[in-house]
């Protein structure tokens, strides 16, 4: 079996979906739930109908289009991403493995392959945090990292809850219905753009993902004292920022002296209270990102920032809060799929390198159901969020073709 893609379609459709946006292109805004969502939700349908696809819809949004295989008592075989964009964003994270698993799952059926497995390609709900405020909200919930109860008192930055938001927009139902039972796929495999530069770098077409970083979202909150710029005394002062700014560098020097390149760690939020030039800051808030393939040294990272904070309040008189977001585990991926993916680029004379994803996915959560790995391509400088993303035509259908040729061994 050759399977051919077909790259002017997946080129055009993918032109016609970043034109559901709030703004004009090139940058695509696409909120969870907004107009322009439910637009391209609704687009999306019609694509999946004309290929033959059952259509469902669970109670948050997540989006199921199954090709029927011959045995419907075996799992399936899991594809997809997401399509909700970031304000001011780009136009192919996410919507590529959702438009490039439709097409993989078109190109089997044009190559008269026949599967046992059951193929599903699944756009998930709110991969971005823009809305609510967390991540891969869908697949959280997909696969029960993320309850019921927490998800339904989630608000938007106007004061609405998920579960009004969801009602508005078409999907009612029972959250708690949304969790896939243990074994509903036998695999997950998500195609996508590298949001880094590695595979453009070494001029290689293809990453098969081999793991997959997760992060530690914090919040730090400094206490100190304000008062006048000129009045108080350098040995008097009880700066909020000064504290925050040693607690920023130990952080930072922490991620640098793990002997590993995986371990990451970004300040992202500085908030200063009460933001006068001339007053001392009495209130920092930072807004901390950890990450690593390797949760036991994430987790040292964080046992660091721990220890600076407690130093940092003894030696300046400051009080120091920790909030923890999230703390999401890393994943490996499953090495029966990286073998697949590589025997696949095997096949069509494609080189690739196995590699580690630290950007984190909805691939992430749906490893803790079944096993799964994920594609990926190259995307110019390793762009993305930005309305300047770009990954080619070519680029895009070797991926897809690597995808459909994953699937198919795997649904076979």
């Amino acid at each position: 079996m050759t399977l051919k893609i077909d790259t002017a379609r997946l080129t055009d459709e993918l032109q016609v979906l970043a034109a559901f946006s709030d703004v004009p292109s090139p940058a695509v805004t696409r909120v969870v739930f907004s107009d322009q969502d439910l637009r391209a939700r609704a687009w999306l349908r019609s694509l999946y109908s004309e290929a033959g696809l059952d259509v469902r819809e669970d109670a948050v949004g997540n989006t199921f289009a199954r090709w029927q295989g011959s045995d419907p008592s075996l799992g399936a075989v899991g594809t997809g991403s997401h399509t909700d964009a970031i304000p001011h964003s780009g136009m192919y994270d996410g919507t590529v493995g959702v438009l490039g698993g439709l097409e993989a799952i078109r190109a089997l059926q044009r190559s008269g392959f026949q599967p046992r497995r059951s193929i599903e390609l699944l756009m998930f709900t709110s991969e971005e945090p823009t809305r609510f405020g967390i991540g891969c909200l869908g697949s959280r919930l997909l696969c029960g990292s993320l309850s019921p109860e927490s998800a339904a008192i989630l608000k938007d930055s106007e004061g609405m809850s998920l579960e009004e938001v969801r009602a508005a927009a078409g999907f009612p139902g029972q959250l708690d219905s949304v969790a896939l039972k243990l074994g509903y796929y036998s695999a997950f495999v998500e195609l996508h753009i590298e949001q880094g530069p590695l595979l453009e770098r070494r001029e290689v077409p293809i990453g098969v993902v081999t793991a997959i970083a997760a992060p530690a979202s914090m919040m730090v909150t400094v206490h100190g004292e304000g008062g006048h710029a000129g009045a108080v005394l350098m040995p008097y002062r009880k700066d909020a920022l000064m504290a925050a700014a040693e607690i920023s560098l130990a952080v930072e020097a922490a991620a640098r002296t793990t002997g590993a390149i995986d371990s990451v760690a970004t300040i992202g939020l500085c908030d200063v209270f009460p933001g006068a030039i001339n007053s001392i800051p009495s209130r920092v808030r930072l807004g901390l990102d950890i990450r690593d393939i390797d949760a036991d040294r994430r987790d040292r990272i964080i046992a660091d920032l721990e220890r600076s904070c407690r130093d940092v309040e003894t030696r300046r008189g400051v009080r120091t809060e920790i909030q923890t977001i999230n703390r999401d585990l890393p994943a490996t991926c499953d090495p029966t799929i990286v073998s697949a993916a590589g025997a696949a680029c095997d096949k069509y004379g494609l080189s690739y390198d196995r590699m580690v994803s630290r950007a984190y996915h909805d691939s992430l959560f749906m490893s803790r159901i079944c096993p799964t790995a994920m594609v990926f391509i190259p995307c110019r400088a390793g762009v993305s969020h930005r309305p300047d993303e770009y990954s080619t035509p070519e680029a895009i259908a070797q991926g897809t073709l690597v995808l459909a040729e994953t699937l198919a061994a795997l649904a076979a």
